[in-house]
């Protein structure tokens, strides 16, 4: 074939790419997470279940546990359909590099066996195994979840900073290093970015599901319970996940300037940058943009007179979509916040008086509180993966050079979208199955107290 017809089709090529990597990486997150987050949350409810010989705690924890294996078994098939992805979608990705960063995703595998494997000792072991032998099964599947996280997260962060090799005239990789390479200057803020993530998006997922059955009158001891363990998980690291959002945009800033300044929009490069809240940027400037004065400065040297570079300095062609990442960071930053603020009244609240919120409005804001997580984590994901452009390896590959030419990928786009209609449907289906088969009447308690690893009994007013 003339080798202008394949950069014509790679040309072609490359929105079906994007869109179903995308599509399939913006699904198999939210399921990821709840691999990492809820094997924890379970155990610690069946530990605490076992410990006051209550059970409530044992019926809710067996009961997360059933619906553990279902989210597990979805997203292990995401996680395979993703696994070819990279191969058949990005095969100059792979051939050039994949001797450098391919090794995060063989301990990945390691690790997703593991997982596997305890996910149906610690399913099939209930009733059958003793309650310590039992708890005691989980712990590899707890470890393995995140490990695997660190590994994928790993390489991805490689892609934004990479490191571990050298290039030689002609561009070839040399003196690869993939140890090296998993450790990159990316790698420990975006791992514990995405670790909180996932215990933020399980935690209040799981506490809105409760908080709509509240809301429905169903104010049971089992209810309160279901949205009192999840809900503190979450509410005791969302500002811990605020910290780490601090770290993470100076790491931004020091090795992905041009990420930043379309993050939020800055054109010129400027001392005393401010910090700019929605907006549209067009001709060269951010519009209708609340600013702060000063804030981005500060925010990223901790000097209000800091230099922040702007869009100015990098070629056209080499500046990411700014509207697609300045509009994902600010959702994110802003519904972080939102979650902050519900995390606090929470807290402040059971400091106070040990109870939860007694107000409708809590739980209404706990019952969205799951979905704002989930696109949270999402346009975070949005703000890395898309601020990175046009690079697939910053600074390095562009995305295009990078895709298959390979005819009929529309057809597989589509494919994967009926797949995970499908898979979604499924799963929804099985959970409410789940749901359906596990629910109480609801009798008149109003509160509770969640279960301290101290000891001591539930108490309910």
């Amino acid at each position: 074939m003339n080798p202008l017809d394949l950069l014509a089709d790679a040309a072609e090529n490359l929105y079906p790419a994007r869109m179903q990597m995308a599509l399939s990486l913006g699904w198999h997150i939210v399921f990821a997470c709840f691999g990492i987050a809820f094997p924890l949350i379970t155990v610690f409810t069946e530990w605490q279940g076992y410990k006051r010989g209550d059970a409530a705690l044992t019926e809710l924890a067996h009961t997360w546990a059933k619906a553990m294996g279902v989210l597990f078994a979805a997203g292990a098939v995401s996680g395979t359909l993703l696994s070819f992805e990279m191969g058949i979608l990005w095969p100059g990705l792979m051939d050039r590099f994949g001797e450098v960063f391919g090794f995060p995703f063989v301990l990945e595998g390691f690790a997703f066996f593991i997982e596997a494997i305890f996910v149906g000792v610690y399913l099939f072991g209930w009733n059958r195994l003793s309650p310590k032998a039992h708890m005691l099964s989980a712990l590899p599947m707890i470890l393995s979840g995140p490990a695997g996280a660190f590994f994928v997260v790993a390489a991805n962060a490689w892609m934004n900073n990479p490191t571990g090799f050298r290039l030689d005239e002609q561009g070839r990789v040399t003196d690869a290093q993939p140890w090296a390479a998993m450790f990159g200057p990316s790698t420990w803020p975006q791992v514990t970015h995405m670790l909180l993530a996932a215990y933020m998006v399980t935690g209040f997922t799981i506490a809105s599901v409760y908080a709509v059955g509240m809301l429905r009158g169903r104010r049971d001891r089992r209810h309160r319970l279901g949205l009192l363990i999840p809900l503190t998980f979450a509410a005791v690291l969302t500002p811990v996940q605020i910290g780490v959002g601090d770290w993470i945009a100076n790491t931004v800033a020091d090795n992905q300037p041009a990420k930043l300044a379309a993050m939020e929009g800055q054109y010129e490069t400027t001392a005393g940058a401010p910090l700019s809240v929605g907006g549209l940027y067009y001709d060269d400037e951010l519009h209708y943009a609340l600013e702060i004065p000063n804030g981005l400065s500060l925010l990223i040297h901790h000097d209000p007179d800091g230099v922040v570079l702007g869009l100015e300095e990098f070629p056209v062609d080499q500046r990411p979509p700014v509207n697609v990442v300045h509009l994902a960071f600010d959702t994110m930053v802003g519904l972080g916040s939102a979650l902050l603020l519900l995390a606090g009244w929470f807290g402040w609240t059971w400091w106070r008086k040990r109870r939860i919120p007694r107000t409708a409005w809590f739980l209404r804001a706990v019952a969205v509180s799951g979905v704002a997580a989930i696109v949270a984590m999402e346009a975070g994901w949005v703000t890395t993966e898309v601020g990175r452009q046009p690079w697939i390896v910053y600074g390095i590959l562009r995305t295009a050079d990078a895709v298959s030419p390979a005819p009929g990928l529309y057809l597989g786009f589509y494919a994967v979208v009926v797949i995970y209609v499908l898979l979604t449907g499924l799963t929804v289906f099985v959970l409410r199955r789940l749901a359906g088969s596990a629910d109480t009447p609801a009798p008149q308690e109003v509160d509770a107290e969640p279960p301290e690893p101290g000891g001591g009994e539930v108490a309910v007013r």
